[in-house]
């Protein structure tokens, strides 16, 4: 947490406010942050709300025309809203920007976008692989990763439902995949900018795959996000793909689920 919101008070753009969303934390994080950034406006929840409705908080609780949703295991260049900041102005109908989020060894990548799999799976391009510079080329992209996610506040306002703008009913996991389907199905597009550089820890992985609740969340919320988003013609399209997926992850969710338990997992 504090790398993070250093490296967004250390921003060379200025014009800009924070807002952290504490989710009930018991480790002493909030009064960390009411100590050491005094700027930051702190909303602190009396119970653990998972991802999507503290996103929501914040958006609501904020008030420029642009937002960036950071996960606290993040940090930005400082650079990143600039460079990220300056994509909107390629086409007013980018509603989302992502940049290169490299993992903290600043080698390996974590997303240069999200797209789309035939599976219905979330990919994050490049995930995993060393950056040699591949993806050094700025360009339209599926949509942006949740963990490093700038929107034009216009497309989420367009997108928001009864739901919120990310759909709270996800808690965690498939949520920004949703999210921005849902947006370029109402003519928003998403844009890569690889200059603006972030870094990301991904510390929710292993809790997805150790933890029974979050794991039913990872495998049921991809279900749900075809449920909203797909068409008919897309799901028979892309079937084998989906199937084959399906038979992966299914003996792995079973096995999971009928063993031991792994505890109730991290606080978000």
């Amino acid at each position: 947490m504090r790398e993070c919101l250093d490296s967004a008070r250390a921003q060379s753009l200025r014009d800009m406010e924070m807002i952290v969303v504490d989710n009930a934390s018991v480790d002493g994080s909030a009064e960390m942050v009411m100590a050491r950034y005094p700027e930051v406006r702190l909303i602190r929840n009396t119970r653990n709300s998972l991802f999507c409705e503290a996103q929501n908080q914040g958006i609501e609780a904020s008030r420029g025309d642009f937002i960036l949703c950071l996960n606290s295991d993040c940090a930005l260049d400082k650079d990143y809203l600039k460079d990220a900041a300056a994509a909107f102005g390629i086409d007013e109908k980018i509603g989302m920007v992502s940049g290169k989020i490299l993992r903290p060894d600043k080698k390996t990548i974590d997303s240069t976008g999200l797209f789309l799999g035939r599976d219905r799976k979330a990919v994050e391009r490049g995930y995993g692989k060393e950056d040699r510079g591949q993806y050094d080329a700025p360009g339209y992209v599926f949509g942006v990763s949740g963990a490093c996610a700038f929107f034009r506040r216009a497309a989420l306002t367009d997108v928001k439902d009864r739901y919120g703008y990310f759909d709270r009913r996800f808690g965690m996991y498939y949520e920004d995949l949703d999210l921005c389907w849902r947006a370029r199905k109402r003519g928003w597009r998403a844009y890569y900018e690889p200059k603006a550089l972030a870094y990301h820890a991904r510390s929710g992985a292993s809790a997805a795959r150790a933890d029974k609740a979050l794991l039913r969340m990872y495998v049921f919320n991809r279900y749900r996000c075809m449920r909203k988003n797909d068409s008919l013609s897309g799901v028979l399209f892309n079937l084998p793909f989906i199937l084959l997926y399906d038979l992966k992850m299914w003996p792995y969710f079973l096995f999971r689920q009928l063993g031991p338990s792994a505890g109730s997992g991290p606080s978000c």
